[in-house]
């Protein structure tokens, strides 16, 4: 495993979280004109999210904090934490223009537990797009574990590691290009753009990152005294994963436009702390 990846990955993302907290894909202008408009991201898990209200959560991985403050309008008493000191910075600039009692925290996620109270979270919320920057998704399932109260529960949404897998750059049909399983080796990507529309050109383009099958997630899981409660599969992603190739739907999100049931795009998975 490359021991760089998070220098790597950090001035990456250092670069994207102010060109990201600028686009219009992150909807800065709609949370501060209504208080109660939430990220599309947490707007589409509500029906299983259920009834936050007066939960302390810990959102791993937040970026610039939209899916964060969105929880917390929802009712919860959340801090986010993300390894990207822009991206904190990022996350306190909107919640002190909303007025969200947020609180951001600058980690890693293996170091979560360094700068967090073990045992003192009802809500682990993982969103979308994070496990693939962590090389080992056992560390990160013991990391959640020690993070939740007796009874806690983990949220996490996450891209499908079959889309994962799909190379992208194969338009013709759908070509199973990357591994599906965790590596020891990262894939590494050199792209200038973004998931969100920017117009920013970038000087760190790297990026290194790995795949982690639904067995590795849920087994790991399971290890470290977790018990699965629900677990859900979509039909769409939050951003167009295959360019060129899906269409939005209903609920603003990305379905492959060409038989999307051959596909599994995303799921949900809860577990509690037992």
């Amino acid at each position: 495993m490359d021991a760089d990846y998070l220098s790597v990955n950090r001035a990456n993302w250092d670069e994207r979280a102010p060109a990201h907290a600028a686009s219009p894909g992150y909807a800065r202008d709609r949370f501060l004109s209504d208080p109660t408009f939430l990220s599309d991201v947490v707007r589409f898990d509500v029906p299983r999210l259920g009834d936050v209200g007066a939960l302390r959560g810990v959102h791993l991985q937040c970026h610039i904090g939209t899916d964060t403050i969105s929880l917390a309008r929802l009712g919860a008493r959340m801090t986010g934490l993300a390894f990207s000191p822009a991206g904190v910075a990022e996350g306190r600039r909107l919640a002190a223009d909303v007025g969200a009692d947020v609180d951001f925290v600058e980690s890693d996620v293996y170091g979560a537990l360094d700068v967090l109270p073990p045992s003192g979270f009802d809500l682990v919320f993982t969103g979308i797009g994070a496990l693939c920057w962590l090389p080992d998704v056992r560390r990160w399932a013991g990391v959640v574990a020690g993070l939740l109260k007796p009874g806690g529960r983990l949220f996490l949404r996450e891209g499908h590691p079959m889309l994962w897998a799909i190379d992208e750059t194969k338009t013709d049909d759908l070509v199973v290009g990357h591994p599906y399983v965790e590596t020891s080796e990262p894939l590494v990507f050199d792209e200038q753009g973004s998931y969100v529309e920017i117009d920013t050109e970038f000087a760190h383009t790297v990026s290194h990152s790995w795949n982690h099958g639904l067995g590795e997630i849920i087994t790991a899981l399971l290890d470290e005294g977790m018990t699965l409660t629900a677990f859900v599969e979509h039909d769409s992603v939050p951003w167009e994963a295959l360019p060129g190739r899906m269409e939005r739907t209903e609920l603003k999100e990305w379905r492959l436009a060409d038989r999307p049931e051959r596909l599994p795009h995303s799921y949900t998975l809860q577990a509690i702390k037992t």
